[in-house]
């Protein structure tokens, strides 16, 4: 699974939408633009394994809408997805933002695994990109060495942020 499944779910935890709502209200509570070919598959997936269901609701003049409703298998899917942030799914920016944005759904002890779970990546990205600095150096690459220091700090105040996150996360049972 991945952040736009994670999205979509939450989208639907607010309450039934057909799938041009339910796209329109993703778009305007997180600003990506989420297509169909990404919507309407994954919402297959999630009616095929009882996440949801689907209903034709009448529509004057025009072919029925289908209407998408979270069920209590998808609430608990939306949960587990929010509270489990795999290795591989750890170094990408938008996976951990998707799951930190929906952190008052989960508990704390889930939320710390959630942040060491991204503070792991971004220390093994930092400790890439202070190897790619020392070569940029050592080869005389100024524009590379200044690209890199930037990634370098950024990771570092990143991990800066997870901390405070952490902290925020202990106390925001």
């Amino acid at each position: 699974m991945s952040y736009i499944e994670i999205l979509i779910l939450r989208r639907l935890r607010s309450g039934p939408a057909h799938g041009y709502e339910l796209r329109k209200r993703v778009e305007q509570t997180t600003g990506f633009v989420l297509h169909n070919n990404s919507l309407y598959p994954a919402l297959r997936r999630f009616e095929e394994a009882g996440a949801v269901t689907k209903a034709a609701e009448p529509a004057e003049g025009r072919p029925p809408r289908l209407v998408y409703t979270l069920t209590a298998v998808g609430r608990e899917l939306l949960h587990d997805m929010l509270a489990d942030l795999p290795a591989e799914q750890a170094a990408d920016p938008d996976e951990f933002l998707a799951r930190l944005g929906q952190f008052s759904l989960i508990n704390s002890a889930e939320r710390a695994a959630v942040l060491a779970s991204r503070a792991r990546a971004v220390r093994d990205q930092l400790a890439h990109y202070r190897a790619m600095l020392d070569l940029a150096v050592a080869h005389g690459e100024r524009w590379g060495a200044r690209a890199t220091g930037e990634l370098i700090r950024r990771h570092e105040r990143e991990l800066a942020w997870l901390a405070e996150l952490g902290e925020l996360a202990k106390d925001d049972s």
